[in-house]
């Protein structure tokens, strides 16, 4: 009996030395790279196109890129991301050739919105927008904004500050967010006379699904609908004062989410941040002015086919 006991201790002691041998390999190294992979990519930039990829850029990029001190899309500190993924920096991403994007090729960077893998090969965590789904079309666009004469994208050479991830994230890259594959097909824009499939898009492709979920840790990027909690809320997102802002429940729901809304209640508090009887949104949920009505009606056509969760989430108001 005491030979069994000794054995099992020291099975116990050596899984406890390897496991610490691990998380100290894992704490102590950076986020992981892969291989990149060379692709061409032709952009055709049109007045239309670059004022399509702004308003996409300004719902994707803007809240996590747009520096207020500098007004162009610099990058800063990431106050509203939860602080278990450490200290969050978004990079700038204006044409400025040593701190921004300003020496990348189109192929680079639909690389990375399409699978999250950067230049130099590195993974780019979650808490970047990864855009898998998206219509080559509207990519073309934002690359066509992001390399236009517009202020925001211009050259500008602010430093970028580092992220320092946590602990967490870099686990979480190991073993459950790794990068997408690179799509082997055209991906077309949706049918815009169709509201739910145009809603579907839009509702993917914005990430509106990213917050609206359950938990950032437990969101399927690849397939959103396979969420947890899928569009029921209770995610927990900060403001940029680091308060918690609980999401609400977007699904069908009639008692806990927006079963009993109209078009208007919905469109109103997406594009302007307007909610019936109640104080208006506020940050980090923060008005999608560039949207059209009809996209704004597709989303909410779109939710309304969606299965309803019973999921009450009372709303973060603060003064």
């Amino acid at each position: 009996m005491k030979k069994t006991l000794k054995i099992f201790g020291i099975v116990i002691t050596s899984i406890i030395v390897l496991l610490g041998i691990v998380f100290v390999y894992i704490g102590m190294s950076d986020i992981p790279s892969y291989e990149v992979q060379k692709i061409e990519f032709e952009v055709k930039s049109t007045p239309e196109s670059i004022e399509r990829g702004k308003n996409l850029t300004m719902m994707l990029c803007a809240n996590c890129h747009l520096n207020k001190e500098t007004g162009k899309l610099t990058g800063k500190k990431l106050l509203e991301a939860p602080t278990e993924f450490g200290d969050i920096y978004s990079q700038n991403i204006t044409q400025d050739k040593k701190y921004g994007i300003g020496e990348w090729t189109n192929g680079e960077l639909l690389y990375l919105f399409r699978t999250g893998i950067k230049r130099n090969g590195q993974y780019s965590p979650p808490y970047m927008a990864k855009l898998p789904n998206m219509a080559d079309e509207d990519i073309n666009a934002i690359i066509s904004f992001l390399k236009s004469d517009n202020p925001m994208v211009v050259e500008d050479s602010t430093p970028d500050t580092p992220p320092a991830p946590s602990f967490l994230t870099k686990l979480l890259c190991r073993i459950a967010f790794k990068p997408f594959p690179m799509p082997t097909e055209k991906i077309a824009l949706p049918d815009t006379n169709n509201k739910v499939e145009l809603g579907k898009y839009l509702a993917y492709n914005l990430e509106c699904f990213s917050c609206h979920s359950s938990d950032f840790k437990t969101n399927n990027f690849l397939e959103p609908e396979l969420s947890k909690g899928y569009f029921a809320g209770g995610n927990k997102p900060l403001d940029e004062e680091g308060r918690v802002k609980f999401t609400p429940n977007l699904t069908p729901d009639k008692e806990t989410g927006i079963g009993n809304w109209s078009k208007d209640d919905f469109v109103n508090a997406v594009k302007y941040g307007i909610k019936k009887g109640e104080n208006a949104l506020t940050n980090p949920m923060t008005p999608y002015t560039q949207l059209s009505d009809q996209e704004a009606e597709a989303i909410f056509a779109y939710l309304q086919t969606i299965p309803p969760i019973k999921n009450k989430v009372e709303r973060s108001v603060y003064n």
